[in-house]
C-alpha cells in the first residue's frame, strides 16, 4: 500500500525505492540522473509483477476473464491519467511509447496539414524530440520554422515571441521545462497568445509533469505530451493528451488493430478517440504501471515536494560557489531542479567517469539539445538533476566528489 507523506520526509519518500539502497563498488548510489529517468517506487514494481502475474492478457477483444480484468486495469489507468492532468474527457488520453512519440503523430498529421507560406514556432532550448520533428514537419511541407531566442540566462525572449508569433503561425511547440537549462517557460501566457493568433499548442511536458500539478485545461494548449519513465513510472510508455474536438478527426498515425471500424479489401473507416490513434497490442503493463506511479506520487503533499526540490537545488547553487573555474549553464529566472555546468579546463565527459567513480550518477554531453549548446558555446555540460528522493545529503556528496575530481584531473 502507497504510504501518504503529508509533512515531506524524504528518509520515508527514499525507503520505497530499493535500488537507492544499492552500493556501487562500496559507495552508496547517489542518483542524480533524473532528467533522464527516475527511479521507481515498490508500489510501482508491485503492480508491474501483479499484472504479469494475475491477469496478463490482451486488451478489449478478449472472451474470457483475464482479458476482462486485464481491459478494467487498462482503462481504470487512462482514467486515472485523465484526472492526473484534469482532461475534459478520458478519451483525450492517447497511450504512447513516450513523449517522442507523443510528438511524433501530431508532427506527421500537422506535416499534412501545413502548406508552404505557414510557420512553426519553437524556442531555442528545444530537446531534438520537439525540434527535429518539426524542422521535418516543415521540410515536408514547404512551412517555415522559426526558433524564439534565448537571454544568456537561459531565459526565453518573450520580446522576441512577440515579433516571431504572427498570423501565420499555424502551431507554437515549446517545452514546459526545458531538459538542459531546468527553465520553467511561462506557457500558460504564451500558450494564450499563440491561440489568440489561432495557432494550434503543443507543450513538451517531460520535464514539467513530475515536478507539481499539470492542469491542460488552465494551461489552455491543444497538445500535452510527457514520458511516464520521468514520472516514477516504468519506460516504453507515454501520453499524449489533446483537446476531444482537435484529436477527432486527427491524421492516424499507425494502422492495424484495434484503430478501425469497419474494413472491406477496398477501404477501410478509422474508430472513435482513443482507438483510432492506438494501433496494435498497447503497452498494458505500462499503463498500469504509469497509473501506479501516479497514484504514488499523487499521495505526496505537493508543495512540500516543490519545497524540498528547491532546496535541493538552492543548496547545489551555494556550494557551486567554491568550485574553482565553475560556471553554471542556465540561470533562469525561474527554473527548477537541473544543475548544468562546466568546470574550466575539465572535460564534461571526464567529471561524469570520475564521479561514477564515487557511486555519483550524473549525465554528461549536449542532452539531445545540440543547437542549444552551440547557442550558448559548449560542447556540452556535466548534468545533476534533483528530484523527490535526493536529499542535501547527495548534494554534499556531489560536490565533495567534484573537488575530488577536479583534484585528480589538476
Amino acid at each position: 500500500m502507497t504510504e501518504t507523506v503529508t509533512d515531506f520526509d524524504v528518509g520515508a519518500v527514499r525507503a520505497q525505492f530499493p535500488i537507492l539502497q544499492r552500493e556501487l563498488d562500496g559507495n552508496p548510489l547517489i542518483y542524480l540522473d533524473n532528467a533522464a529517468t527516475t527511479q521507481k517506487p515498490q508500489a510501482v514494481i508491485d503492480a508491474l509483477v501483479d499484472y504479469y502475474t494475475q491477469c496478463n492478457s490482451n486488451v478489449h477483444r478478449g472472451a474470457h476473464q483475464l482479458s476482462d480484468e486485464a481491459t478494467k486495469r487498462f482503462e481504470n489507468a487512462r482514467k486515472t491519467v485523465a484526472n492526473f492532468i484534469n482532461a475534459a474527457a478520458v478519451e483525450e488520453v492517447i497511450w504512447t511509447s513516450g513523449t517522442t512519440e507523443g510528438i511524433n503523430i501530431i508532427a506527421k498529421g500537422m506535416a499534412q496539414r501545413l502548406k508552404a507560406g505557414d510557420e512553426v514556432l519553437v524556442t531555442q532550448m528545444e530537446h531534438h524530440a520537439n525540434l527535429v520533428t518539426w524542422q521535418q514537419a516543415c521540410k515536408a511541407s514547404g512551412a517555415q520554422l522559426k526558433v524564439v531566442p534565448i537571454d544568456e540566462q537561459g531565459n526565453l525572449s518573450i520580446e522576441a515571441f512577440d515579433q516571431l508569433l504572427s498570423d501565420r503561425t499555424r502551431l507554437l511547440a515549446m517545452p514546459h521545462v526545458s531538459n538542459a537549462l531546468g527553465t520553467v517557460n511561462p506557457i500558460v501566457s504564451l500558450t494564450a497568445k499563440a491561440k489568440a493568433k489561432g495557432a494550434l499548442v503543443l507543450i513538451d511536458g517531460a520535464q514539467g509533469v513530475a515536478h507539481g500539478d499539470v492542469d491542460v485545461q488552465a494551461i489552455g494548449a491543444d497538445f500535452y505530451v510527457f514520458s511516464g519513465h520521468k514520472l516514477f513510472g516504468p519506460t516504453g510508455i507515454g501520453v499524449l493528451w489533446g483537446r476531444k474536438a482537435v484529436l477527432e478527426d486527427w491524421p492516424i498515425w499507425l494502422t492495424g488493430g484495434e484503430m478501425i471500424a469497419t474494413v472491406t479489401y477496398e477501404d477501410a473507416t478509422w474508430g472513435a478517440l482513443p482507438n483510432r490513434l492506438e494501433a496494435g497490442t498497447p503497452n498494458i503493463a505500462g499503463a498500469i504501471g504509469m497509473a501506479a506511479a501516479i497514484d504514488w506520487f499523487q499521495a505526496l503533499d505537493i508543495n512540500a515536494v516543490k519545497a524540498h526540490e528547491q532546496a535541493l537545488l538552492e543548496h547545489a547553487l551555494e556550494l557551486a560557489k567554491d568550485i574553482p573555474g565553475m560556471r553554471i549553464v542556465g540561470n533562469a529566472d525561474n527554473k527548477i531542479g537541473i544543475l548544468s555546468f562546466v568546470i574550466e579546463g575539465i572535460h564534461p565527459a571526464d567529471i561524469g567517469f570520475l564521479l561514477d567513480r564515487q557511486g555519483i550518477a550524473i549525465r554528461t554531453g549536449d542532452h539531445c539539445a545540440q543547437p542549444l549548446m552551440q547557442r550558448l558555446g559548449v560542447p556540452g555540460t556535466a548534468r545533476a538533476s534533483f528530484t523527490i528522493y535526493n536529499t542535501l545529503q547527495d548534494v554534499d556528496a556531489l560536490f565533495k566528489g567534484l573537488k575530488k575530481a577536479a583534484m585528480m584531473l589538476a
